[in-house]
């Protein structure tokens, strides 16, 4: 079968023809209905050395993914074939106390097992067909379409983790920032409006997403520049937001959403654009919790998976067959996606 691969680091992917697998006693075979194009994954591609990383090439990517059980290996009960299913991302040992509890994004061996997901150092569902470890990564659909649902296992479950560490500050009379609304951010103002009843202010460079944010929920929208910071603080009455959510990353996010989030608050780092916070006695605010956070539990991507189900939630998506998506990709690069990139290889 075709397969998009990583064969090397710093390296664009590239197809090659791989075998089917085929599942080995506790493993699940799935048919891949859709499979998300993440910007991790240009990081993945253009930003790792050798060695960097617990996991190296060459795999087949996709860490976004939903489709149909195509066949089970020995043991495997509960799972026929045919029935839809969303794959949980990140893969833990399975064994510890975290992952016990269905945290296996924060297994505690996580650092020393050779991958770190499919997609991540294991092959992915850019392909045809995607080999899971275990059942105990699979979460049941119903009528959910897996071209929606594939994003959600990672653009939504990521956003929706991040948010639920501070719903008790998100009461009534609450501001939540939320800076980027892209792939990540056009869910997180969902999940917001339907978590909370916080006022969320959402911020983007592009006026096109903007337009999206307010149209899901977002009750201010603002254009980086000179006059933000001001802007942000006339919402809030001079006071700033209890809860920033930078799904960007960068030095420039980073620094705006430190100015601007009140004491006793909490700002979470969801992006990877590389930038760093600078920690004082001043800043950022009194009693600030400044936190990174990575993808979610397997309870809170059922959680998602049902929002997504009940339509208080729907991700964006744009359709590409196998042979587009190194397109996508390029889309992404240049930021010409609005959404979600999702890739259809059947």
């Amino acid at each position: 079968m075709q397969a998009l691969r990583l064969t090397s680091w710093q390296h664009d992917a590239e197809f090659a023809d791989v075998p089917t697998p085929d599942p080995a006693p506790g493993q699940v075979l799935v048919r891949v209905g859709g499979a998300g194009a993440c910007h991790s994954d240009l990081h993945l591609m253009h930003d790792f050395a050798p060695g960097s990383l617990p996991f190296d090439p060459p795999f087949t990517l996709g860490h976004e993914n939903a489709g149909w059980v195509e066949a089970v290996g020995q043991g495997v009960a509960g799972l026929d074939p045919g029935t839809p299913v969303a794959v949980y991302g990140p893969w833990g040992c399975g064994r510890c106390h975290r992952c016990r509890t269905g945290a296996e994004n924060y297994c505690v061996d996580q650092a020393r097992r050779p991958v770190a997901g499919g997609g991540l150092g294991a092959d992915g569902g850019m392909a045809p067909f995607m080999l899971v470890p275990s059942a105990r990564h699979l979460v049941e659909l119903g009528d959910l379409d897996p071209v929606v649902a594939a994003p959600l296992t990672d653009a939504g479950l990521t956003p929706y983790h991040a948010i639920r560490r501070s719903l008790e500050l998100m009461v009534p009379g609450s501001t939540v920032l939320v800076l980027g609304v892209g792939g990540l951010g056009h869910l997180a103002v969902q999940i917001l409006r339907e978590l909370t009843p916080a006022t969320i202010i959402a911020v983007d460079e592009r006026p096109e997403a903007l337009v999206l944010a307010a149209s899901l929920g977002a009750h201010h929208t603002i254009l980086p520049g000179p006059v933000a910071h001001d802007e942000v603080l006339g919402r809030t009455a001079g006071r700033g937001v209890d809860v920033a959510i930078d799904l960007v990353g960068s030095p420039v996010t980073l620094e705006f959403a430190a100015a601007l989030t009140r004491s006793l608050g909490h700002l979470t780092i969801v992006g990877l654009a590389g930038g760093a916070l600078p920690v004082g006695f001043t800043s950022p605010a009194y009693e600030v919790s400044v936190a990174t956070t990575y993808w979610g539990s397997i309870p809170e991507l059922q959680e998602v998976l049902a929002l997504g189900a009940s339509g208080r939630i729907r991700a964006d998506v744009q359709r590409f067959t196998l042979d587009q998506a190194p397109d996508a990709y390029r889309m992404m690069a240049a930021g010409q996606l609005e959404g979600r990139a999702v890739v259809v290889p059947s």
